[in-house]
């Protein structure tokens, strides 16, 4: 028996889907709907159900059956004979990698924000029909959904799920969109730009599909038949989405590679292929090897676990590791991302009062809603987990004489774990960590996992031809590291430009911009009565002597406010890595198979 859902953009300006289900009922039998209030990934609840509008049921006779809710995102009905149908709209206006969108350029649904359960029949297959708008031409279909026999790649029509956890883990976009293939393993990889772009396809190709290689060849096999990078294009944008087969990922639109200039390989672009990289390893490690509390999801609640620090932030470090390893960056270039990286969970006092764990477990308010006072009070599982990931490699690495590696940990993951379906606990991880080392490493493992402190790398690095040193800030609002003992301004501020002004985004506690009482969503106007902008105000701080005080002018809400701004020497919690020993650095480089 297969549950038949039908997807139809109706009204394209409105942003409205069309959405109807129709499945085989037993007269009498109640049957509760649902749709859930956060999707795998995406740790915070979003509530869905609150886009849904005039949900109606009838059966075979045109009859209207009764819906009555049970809370905000369920209801329940009782079938009054065999065949049962809904019928909804979804607003579709948050063009994010989480929700839905619909407008004459282009559309795109996740199934968990747009297509209700029948609790009752979440295991039974799945037919969704996806229609095209009405006098729209030339746009076409992409998702990782497998297609029905009649269906060809790119078309509207029938997509066959096997349940319903498969039908809301293949996003659509739909749109006159461009896209190419690239093999790797025998497996297609489609990438898929939503909007007007002006990338060097055939660089992205080659640069992406070696990170595809490297994750496949890490693992020992590709877990799907067929792989989607699906990308939003925007002026600005950063952020991705895991799924099985497939990815939703946000992006700028000149963050791809110029044609014109072949041998450039810019920050954003590196930023891009970055983000690929971490959601494509993502297949494995968290759809497939994921925590015992994500087995199943409980998709209506929040599901809590210790272990996200393992599955972002193990995920983090091979992201940029496998940039280098893959021969896409210099290991230089590696270095200076992963100063950046080191230097973004030092910056803050955030580290030394929340520990991975606790970060993990407090995502759903800690960490997705984050307060103003985020880089002071709490530490991100995604950067402070990469630099657990970094200790676990270099440590296995060591004690194991250079036969093993974190990678062997990640195949045993794979295999126990991942392919069987278990769920892993925190010990898992721990286990297996000490079988590669050849001795008990728990206690040290527990301490970093458990406890509000700075990870040691130091001297796991100089074992590998690495300096690891504290440095200063090169500049106000980015995270560049310099070793200098010259005077180097600081104000412990970040900052993003407005048409006028420089709105705060983040306030150092203990900071010359905390002392003066900056605060998260002001705007400075001028400093020592000059404009304020993002290039005057670093260059006014170059040519001010050290601990200059000047006026200070910004507005918070409609207030002017004046206070004194002191510039100071920058402090050394920025960090800077840097090789001193190719030899060594080697046995680190080194894959190990």
């Amino acid at each position: 028996m297969t549950i038949q859902y039908q997807i139809t953009p109706v009204n394209l300006n409105s942003h409205l889907f069309e959405v109807s289900i129709h499945f085989t009922s037993e007269e009498d039998k109640t049957y509760t709907l649902s749709l859930p209030a956060w999707l795998p990934g995406s740790y915070m609840i979003r509530d869905f159900a609150k886009n849904i509008i005039s949900l109606n049921a009838n059966d075979k006779d045109n009859n209207n059956i009764v819906l009555d809710a049970i809370d905000k995102q369920t209801w329940q009905l009782t079938a009054t004979n065999d065949k049962t149908s809904l019928h909804y709209q979804v607003f579709a206006f948050d063009l994010s990698v989480r929700t839905a969108y619909l407008d004459n350029q282009r559309g795109f649904f996740n199934g968990s924000s747009t297509f209700l359960a029948i609790e009752e029949l979440k295991d039974q297959q799945c037919s969704l029909i996806i229609n095209a708008p009405e006098n729209i031409k030339n746009w076409r279909v992409a998702s990782g959904l497998p297609r029905a026999k009649q269906t060809n790649k790119y078309d509207f029509g029938e997509y066959i799920a096997e349940d319903y956890a498969q039908l809301i883990d293949c996003p659509v976009a739909i749109g006159d969109f461009d896209s190419f293939e690239f093999e790797v393993e025998g497996v297609t990889h489609h990438m898929v730009f939503t909007s007007k772009h002006y990338g060097d396809r055939d660089r992205m190709s080659r640069d992406i599909s070696k990170l595809c290689q490297h994750h496949i060849n890490l693992f020992g096999e590709a877990p799907f038949k067929e792989y989607w990078f699906i990308t939003h294009l925007l002026a600005e944008g950063f952020g991705g989405l895991e799924h099985k087969n497939s990815t939703i990922l946000q992006a700028g639109r000149f963050d791809l590679p110029n044609p014109n200039k072949p041998d450039e390989l810019s920050d954003q672009y590196k930023t891009f292929l970055s983000l690929c990289s971490h959601e494509y390893f993502h297949a494995w490690n968290i759809c497939r090897i994921k925590p015992k509390a994500f087995i199943p999801y409980q998709l209506d609640q929040e599901s809590y676990t210790e272990q996200l620090w393992a599955y972002e932030g193990i995920t983090s470090y091979y992201d940029d590791f496998s940039l280098y390893r893959s021969g896409v960056i210099s290991f230089d270039d590696y270095l200076a991302i992963l100063s950046k990286t080191v230097t973004r969970v030092y910056r803050g006092k955030g580290e030394l009062k929340q520990s991975v764990t606790q970060s993990s477990f407090f995502t759903w308010t800690k960490f997705y809603q984050q307060g103003p006072d985020a880089v002071n009070n709490i530490v991100s599982y995604y950067t402070k987990g990469s630099l657990i990931a970094l200790w676990l490699d270099l440590t296995i690495r060591e004690k194991s004489s250079g036969q093993y590696s974190l990678d062997n940990l990640m195949k045993e993951l794979w295999i126990h774990f991942g392919r069987p379906s278990i769920g892993t606990q925190q010990e898992d991880f721990i286990n297996i960590a000490n079988i590669l080392c050849g001795e008990d490493i728990s206690d040290d493992f527990y301490t970093l996992l458990n406890t509000a402190a700075r990870v040691d790398l130091s001297l796991l690095l100089k074992n590998v031809g690495v300096t690891f040193n504290p440095s200063k800030f090169k500049e106000f609002n980015k995270l560049d590291t310099i070793e200098t003992t010259d005077y180097t301004p600081f104000i412990g501020a970040h900052y993003k430009t407005l048409p006028i002004g420089l709105k705060i985004t983040q306030v150092v506690e203990n900071s010359p911009a905390a002392n003066t009482g900056l605060a998260v969503n002001d705007v400075l106007i001028a400093v020592d009565n000059m404009q304020a902008t993002e290039s005057s105000l670093q260059k006014l701080a170059n040519s001010l002597p050290e601990n200059s005080n000047v006026p200070c002018h910004y507005l918070r809400d409609d207030q002017l406010l004046i206070n004194t701004l002191e510039f100071i020497d920058s402090p050394l919690t920025a960090m800077t890595l840097k090789e001193i020993d190719e030899s060594l650095s080697q046995k680190w480089q080194k894959i190990i198979e």
